[in-house]
Protein backbone atom coordinates (compact mmCIF):
# COMPACT_ATOMS: atom_id res chain seq x y z
CA UNK A 1 0.00 0.00 0.00
CA UNK A 2 0.96 3.72 -0.08
CA UNK A 3 2.60 5.64 2.45
CA UNK A 4 1.64 9.82 2.59
CA UNK A 5 4.66 11.63 4.04
CA UNK A 6 6.54 13.26 5.14
CA UNK A 7 4.73 16.59 3.68
CA UNK A 8 5.94 19.44 3.59
CA UNK A 9 3.61 21.41 6.44
CA UNK A 10 3.43 24.07 9.10
CA UNK A 11 4.47 24.05 11.53
CA UNK A 12 6.54 20.45 11.12
CA UNK A 13 7.14 17.64 8.78
CA UNK A 14 3.34 15.49 8.95
CA UNK A 15 3.06 13.35 10.26
CA UNK A 16 4.67 13.25 13.84
CA UNK A 17 5.58 9.24 13.13
CA UNK A 18 7.13 10.01 9.56
CA UNK A 19 4.38 8.74 7.10
CA UNK A 20 1.13 7.83 7.06
CA UNK A 21 0.29 4.36 5.60
CA UNK A 22 -3.09 5.14 3.43
CA UNK A 23 -5.09 2.14 4.82
CA UNK A 24 -4.93 4.37 8.23
CA UNK A 25 -5.74 7.93 6.97
CA UNK A 26 -9.21 9.13 5.90
CA UNK A 27 -9.77 12.38 3.77
CA UNK A 28 -12.79 14.30 5.13
CA UNK A 29 -14.52 16.25 2.72
CA UNK A 30 -16.27 18.72 5.49
CA UNK A 31 -19.68 20.20 4.50
CA UNK A 32 -19.54 21.02 0.49
CA UNK A 33 -23.13 21.65 0.18
CA UNK A 34 -25.31 23.85 -1.88
CA UNK A 35 -26.05 25.54 0.89
CA UNK A 36 -22.66 26.90 2.22
CA UNK A 37 -21.20 27.30 -1.31
CA UNK A 38 -23.68 27.43 -4.12
CA UNK A 39 -25.80 30.15 -5.77
CA UNK A 40 -29.42 30.65 -3.35
CA UNK A 41 -28.37 28.60 -0.36
CA UNK A 42 -27.34 29.57 3.74
CA UNK A 43 -24.04 30.97 2.97
CA UNK A 44 -25.79 33.09 0.02
CA UNK A 45 -28.92 34.00 1.70
CA UNK A 46 -26.78 35.41 4.11
CA UNK A 47 -25.42 38.15 1.94
CA UNK A 48 -21.35 36.48 1.94
CA UNK A 49 -19.50 36.54 -1.17
CA UNK A 50 -19.82 32.70 -2.31
CA UNK A 51 -16.75 32.49 -4.32
CA UNK A 52 -14.81 32.84 -0.56
CA UNK A 53 -16.11 29.59 0.66
CA UNK A 54 -15.89 27.76 -3.46
CA UNK A 55 -12.20 28.73 -3.72
CA UNK A 56 -11.05 25.02 -2.54
CA UNK A 57 -13.27 23.16 -4.57
CA UNK A 58 -10.88 22.74 -7.43
CA UNK A 59 -7.86 22.19 -5.15
CA UNK A 60 -10.25 19.90 -3.06
CA UNK A 61 -11.44 17.62 -6.27
CA UNK A 62 -8.25 17.27 -7.54
CA UNK A 63 -7.34 16.01 -4.04
CA UNK A 64 -10.60 13.66 -3.81
CA UNK A 65 -9.00 12.13 -7.10
CA UNK A 66 -6.06 11.25 -6.12
CA UNK A 67 -7.51 10.32 -3.05
CA UNK A 68 -9.68 7.62 -5.18
CA UNK A 69 -6.80 6.59 -6.75
CA UNK A 70 -5.16 5.16 -3.74
CA UNK A 71 -8.14 3.48 -2.17
CA UNK A 72 -7.96 5.89 0.82
CA UNK A 73 -11.22 5.92 2.71
CA UNK A 74 -12.99 9.12 2.27
CA UNK A 75 -16.14 10.84 4.20
CA UNK A 76 -17.97 13.41 3.39
CA UNK A 77 -20.04 15.25 6.05
CA UNK A 78 -23.36 17.31 5.57
CA UNK A 79 -24.90 19.78 8.08
CA UNK A 80 -28.53 19.99 8.58
CA UNK A 81 -31.60 19.33 10.40
CA UNK A 82 -34.58 17.24 10.73
CA UNK A 83 -37.55 18.58 8.67
CA UNK A 84 -39.66 18.88 11.63
CA UNK A 85 -36.51 21.12 13.25
CA UNK A 86 -36.54 18.60 16.36
CA UNK A 87 -32.62 18.48 16.54
CA UNK A 88 -32.23 22.44 15.50
CA UNK A 89 -31.53 24.05 18.97
CA UNK A 90 -33.81 27.41 20.00
CA UNK A 91 -30.60 29.63 19.74
CA UNK A 92 -29.43 28.26 16.75
CA UNK A 93 -32.88 29.20 15.01
CA UNK A 94 -32.92 32.30 16.65
CA UNK A 95 -29.62 33.07 15.44
CA UNK A 96 -29.82 32.34 11.76
CA UNK A 97 -33.55 34.33 11.78
CA UNK A 98 -31.78 37.50 12.91
CA UNK A 99 -29.80 37.63 10.02
CA UNK A 100 -32.15 36.78 7.26
CA UNK A 101 -31.76 33.48 6.54
CA UNK A 102 -33.99 31.17 9.02
CA UNK A 103 -32.47 27.72 9.14
CA UNK A 104 -35.89 25.93 8.07
CA UNK A 105 -37.28 28.78 6.50
CA UNK A 106 -38.04 28.83 2.67
CA UNK A 107 -35.37 29.73 -0.01
CA UNK A 108 -34.15 29.38 -3.53
CA UNK A 109 -32.76 25.98 -2.94
CA UNK A 110 -35.69 24.53 -0.67
CA UNK A 111 -36.06 24.89 2.78
CA UNK A 112 -32.73 26.06 4.54
CA UNK A 113 -30.46 23.43 6.07
CA UNK A 114 -33.06 21.02 5.90
CA UNK A 115 -32.11 17.28 5.51
CA UNK A 116 -33.54 16.00 1.92
CA UNK A 117 -33.29 19.55 0.50
CA UNK A 118 -31.53 20.81 -3.02
CA UNK A 119 -29.65 23.04 -0.44
CA UNK A 120 -28.68 20.24 1.90
CA UNK A 121 -26.69 17.96 -1.28
CA UNK A 122 -23.18 18.20 -1.96
CA UNK A 123 -22.39 20.14 -4.96
CA UNK A 124 -21.15 18.30 -7.93
CA UNK A 125 -17.58 19.24 -8.00
CA UNK A 126 -17.13 17.18 -5.35
CA UNK A 127 -20.09 14.51 -4.71
CA UNK A 128 -19.42 11.44 -3.38
CA UNK A 129 -19.64 7.68 -5.21
CA UNK A 130 -20.57 4.62 -4.46
CA UNK A 131 -19.14 3.42 -1.07
CA UNK A 132 -17.37 6.63 0.56
CA UNK A 133 -19.03 7.02 3.97
CA UNK A 134 -21.63 10.12 4.42
CA UNK A 135 -22.17 11.53 8.22
CA UNK A 136 -24.64 13.74 8.31
CA UNK A 137 -24.78 16.34 11.40
CA UNK A 138 -26.89 18.78 13.39
CA UNK A 139 -23.83 20.78 14.64
CA UNK A 140 -20.75 22.40 13.80
CA UNK A 141 -18.57 19.65 14.41
CA UNK A 142 -18.41 16.23 12.67
CA UNK A 143 -17.99 14.43 15.56
CA UNK A 144 -20.96 15.63 17.93
CA UNK A 145 -24.32 13.24 17.61
CA UNK A 146 -22.37 11.58 14.97
CA UNK A 147 -21.24 7.61 13.83
CA UNK A 148 -17.97 9.46 12.98
CA UNK A 149 -15.62 8.33 15.37
CA UNK A 150 -16.69 4.68 15.17
CA UNK A 151 -16.78 4.77 11.57
CA UNK A 152 -12.72 5.33 11.75
CA UNK A 153 -11.92 3.57 14.34
CA UNK A 154 -13.97 0.23 12.82
CA UNK A 155 -11.43 1.11 9.66
CA UNK A 156 -8.41 1.81 11.77
CA UNK A 157 -7.92 5.06 10.71
CA UNK A 158 -5.52 7.34 12.63
CA UNK A 159 -4.72 9.94 10.40
CA UNK A 160 -6.68 13.03 8.62
CA UNK A 161 -6.50 15.08 5.70
CA UNK A 162 -8.98 17.69 6.41
CA UNK A 163 -10.92 19.49 3.54
CA UNK A 164 -14.56 21.77 3.62
CA UNK A 165 -16.12 24.78 4.50
CA UNK A 166 -16.27 26.58 6.28
CA UNK A 167 -12.43 27.10 7.44
CA UNK A 168 -12.85 28.52 10.53
CA UNK A 169 -16.14 27.27 12.10
CA UNK A 170 -16.90 23.20 10.89
CA UNK A 171 -13.64 22.47 9.44
CA UNK A 172 -11.89 23.95 12.61
CA UNK A 173 -14.26 22.74 15.01
CA UNK A 174 -13.90 19.24 13.48
CA UNK A 175 -10.08 19.54 13.41
CA UNK A 176 -9.99 20.24 17.44
CA UNK A 177 -12.78 17.23 18.27
CA UNK A 178 -10.41 14.74 16.19
CA UNK A 179 -7.20 16.08 17.80
CA UNK A 180 -8.96 15.73 21.06
CA UNK A 181 -9.21 12.32 20.11
CA UNK A 182 -5.97 11.05 19.24
CA UNK A 183 -5.87 11.30 15.18
CA UNK A 184 -3.10 12.99 13.87
CA UNK A 185 -4.41 15.71 11.43
CA UNK A 186 -3.77 17.71 8.45
CA UNK A 187 -5.67 20.64 7.12
CA UNK A 188 -5.10 21.89 3.42
CA UNK A 189 -4.86 25.70 3.08
CA UNK A 190 -5.98 25.72 -0.22
CA UNK A 191 -9.23 22.79 0.12
CA UNK A 192 -10.73 25.16 2.35
CA UNK A 193 -12.74 28.34 2.59
CA UNK A 194 -14.44 30.92 4.82
CA UNK A 195 -16.70 33.60 4.53
CA UNK A 196 -13.99 36.10 5.66
CA UNK A 197 -10.34 36.14 4.46
CA UNK A 198 -9.22 36.99 7.56
CA UNK A 199 -10.74 34.48 9.04
CA UNK A 200 -9.72 31.66 7.13
CA UNK A 201 -5.85 33.36 7.90
CA UNK A 202 -6.75 33.18 10.97
CA UNK A 203 -7.76 29.63 11.62
CA UNK A 204 -5.20 28.42 9.91
CA UNK A 205 -2.20 29.99 12.06
CA UNK A 206 -4.49 28.98 15.11
CA UNK A 207 -3.32 25.50 13.89
CA UNK A 208 0.53 26.45 13.57
CA UNK A 209 1.04 27.59 17.45
CA UNK A 210 2.14 25.95 20.00
CA UNK A 211 4.42 23.36 17.92
CA UNK A 212 1.34 22.65 15.95
CA UNK A 213 -1.42 22.43 18.76
CA UNK A 214 -3.89 21.12 16.75
CA UNK A 215 -2.02 19.35 14.23
CA UNK A 216 -0.21 20.86 10.81
CA UNK A 217 -1.21 22.91 7.65
CA UNK A 218 -0.29 21.89 3.96
CA UNK A 219 -1.13 22.05 0.13
CA UNK A 220 -2.99 19.64 -1.54
CA UNK A 221 -0.01 19.90 -4.25
CA UNK A 222 2.22 19.20 -0.85
CA UNK A 223 0.31 16.21 0.59
CA UNK A 224 0.23 14.79 -3.61
CA UNK A 225 4.02 15.38 -3.91
CA UNK A 226 4.80 13.24 -0.72
CA UNK A 227 3.00 10.09 -1.63
CA UNK A 228 4.77 7.20 -2.02
CA UNK A 229 2.73 4.51 -4.13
Amino acid sequence: MARIGPVKADPYLWPYDGAAPVERTALLCIDWQTDFCGPGGYVDAMGYDISLTRAGLPHTARLLEHARSLGMLVVHTREGHAPDLSDLPANKRWRSARIGAEIGGAGPCGRILIKGEPGWEIVPEVVPVDGEVIVDKPGKGAFYATNLDLVLRTHGITHLILTGITTDVCVHTTMREANDRGYECLILSDCTGATDPGNHAAALHMVTMQGGVFGAVATADDVIAATER
